[in-house]
């Protein structure tokens, strides 16, 4: 098979347009700081070592262990899925706490009561509702942080004690409001329960209760790094739907006013993570 001299002239300089324009683009990009390729971002202390005890709630059992099969479904291995009872009284209130932190993977779906429950037999009362948690941040000892780079806010600080070494240290709290998505569902079989399932997401230092929404939080063009963590509330009482729900609320905020800032002392410190996303890299030719 011959091939004219032309052709092969035609081959080297197509051959040499996709070098060029590849190399260009990655130099763009570099000079640009816009990061397709997200890097991971290790906790600073892990999920399950969250204390046993914050402020009127106490954990209640051995935090559960899920099957081989159950985190490969879940996508991560680092979470936590633990019972906190208040005032150490059954009949006062029980939440479950699920907490999933991912990174590195952040086009995955997060997954939401809204379907996963379904799949398991129960069925939505009504729709599912936003709704802002009510926290005495008074108690929080607020203090300005660092500034936002990209939108010029100031992250909340606050400090709290290390479980452990009771060390006090400054964290800072996420951007934005505390809305859940909450959900009431039912069970067919046991029709005088109702179950509630309420859900944020923490996505690279700002809240959302929006599962989609955790998307463009985390896969920002001029971020670096890339996270989010799903914190999710489940809750079950012999009562009618409108009133366990007003009592959910109740219970989900006075827990999250002890939990957030423990939390965020193990998520990644995201206005540091912003300064260093600021430090331009060179491109790797």
């Amino acid at each position: 098979m011959r091939v004219e001299v032309k052709e092969k002239k035609a081959f080297v300089a197509a051959c040499l347009c996709l070098v060029i324009g590849g190399l260009g683009f990655r130099m763009a990009m570099a000079e640009l700081r816009v990061y397709l390729q997200k890097e991971p971002v290790p906790l600073r202390a892990p999920i399950d070592e969250l204390p046993s005890t914050l402020g009127d709630w106490k954990q209640a059992g051995k935090d559960q262990q899920f099957s081989d099969a159950i985190i490969e479904e879940l996508g991560t291995s680092q979470f936590i899925d633990r019972n906190y009872v208040y005032q150490n009284n059954i009949n006062s209130g029980v939440l479950q706490v699920h907490i999933a932190y991912y990174t590195g993977m952040i086009d995955t779906v997060p997954h939401v009561p809204e379907r996963c429950w379904g799949a398991a037999g129960l069925v939505i009362w009504g729709e599912p509702e936003l709704r802002p948690q009510k926290l005495d941040t008074s108690k929080w000892d607020l203090q300005n942080g660092p500034t936002q780079l990209s939108g010029g806010a100031r992250y909340p600080q606050v400090t709290v004690k290390e479980p452990v070494t009771h060390r006090a240290v400054k964290v800072n709290l996420p951007l934005g409001d505390i809305v859940m998505t909450t959900t009431c569902f039912q069970d067919p079989k046991k029709p005088n329960l109702t179950f509630i399932a309420g859900y944020f997401f923490i996505a690279n230092g700002s809240l959302t209760p929006s599962a989609l929404a955790v998307r463009n939080l985390s896969f920002r063009l001029t971020d670096r790094y890339a996270y989010y963590c799903k914190v999710q509330f489940s809750y079950r009482v012999n009562e009618e739907p409108q009133k366990a729900i007003a009592m959910f609320d109740q219970l989900s905020s006075d827990l999250l006013q002890s939990l957030l800032p423990q939390l965020m002392r193990s998520l990644p410190d995201w206005p540091s993570l912003e300064n260093k996303s600021s430090i331009p890299v060179t491109a790797n030719l």
